[in-house]
C-alpha cells in the first residue's frame, strides 16, 4: 500500500510541475519593462531570460542596452544596441540609444553618426536634434550645433538653444 501511495504522490508531483505556466519571452520582457530600470540587475536578468527564449528579440536587446547604460557598462550597451539594429535596422530608438552610449564615452563623432541615422528614420523627433547638437558642440562645431539647436527649438524644445545663446555659441 505504501508503494502505491508513494507512486501516486510522485505522479501527481510530476503532473503538477509540468502543468505550471512557463513564462514566455514577452512575459520576461514585460517584467523588465515594469521595473522601469529601478533595479538594473533584475532588469538585465529578466531580459537575459527573454533573449534566451527568443534570440531574435530586438526590443529586448535594446532594453538591455539601456539597463547596461544605466549602470555605466557602455561597451556592453553598445553591443546590445548593435544586435538590436542588426535584427531591426530601421529601429530609430536603438540608433539613438547607441548614439547616447557613444556620447557617454566621449566618442562624439560616432554619436553624431548614430543620431544622423535616427533622424533619417524619425525626422520629427525633437530630442534627436538636441542630442546631435550637444555632440556637435562637444566636437567644437558650433555652426552645426546651433543649427540643430535651432531645429529643436522650431520643433518646440528650446532649452539647448537658450543655453547655447547664453554661452554665445549661437545668435
Amino acid at each position: 500500500m505504501r508503494k502505491i501511495i508513494v507512486t501516486i504522490f510522485l505522479v501527481l508531483t510530476f503532473i503538477c510541475s509540468c502543468s505550471g505556466k512557463s513564462e514566455t519571452a514577452l512575459d520576461w520582457f514585460n517584467k523588465a519593462v515594469a521595473l522601469n530600470y529601478s533595479d538594473p540587475k533584475n532588469t538585465i536578468d529578466y531580459l537575459n531570460n527573454a533573449i534566451k527564449l527568443k534570440p531574435d528579440y530586438a526590443d529586448a536587446f535594446n532594453q538591455r542596452g539601456i539597463a547596461y547604460s544605466q549602470i555605466g557598462q557602455y561597451q556592453r550597451a553598445i553591443e546590445d544596441f548593435n544586435e538590436a539594429i542588426r535584427l531591426k535596422p530601421d529601429n530609430d530608438i536603438a540608433h539613438n540609444n547607441r548614439g547616447i552610449a557613444y556620447f557617454s564615452i566621449g566618442q562624439y563623432q560616432r554619436a553624431v553618426e548614430n543620431f544622423n541615422e535616427a533622424i533619417r528614420l524619425k525626422p520629427d523627433n525633437v530630442s534627436l536634434y538636441n542630442e546631435r547638437g550637444l555632440a556637435y558642440f562637444n566636437l567644437k562645431n558650433k555652426t552645426l550645433g546651433c543649427r540643430d539647436a535651432q531645429k529643436a527649438c522650431a520643433l518646440g524644445k528650446c532649452n539647448l538653444l537658450e543655453k547655447a545663446k547664453e554661452k554665445r555659441y549661437c545668435r
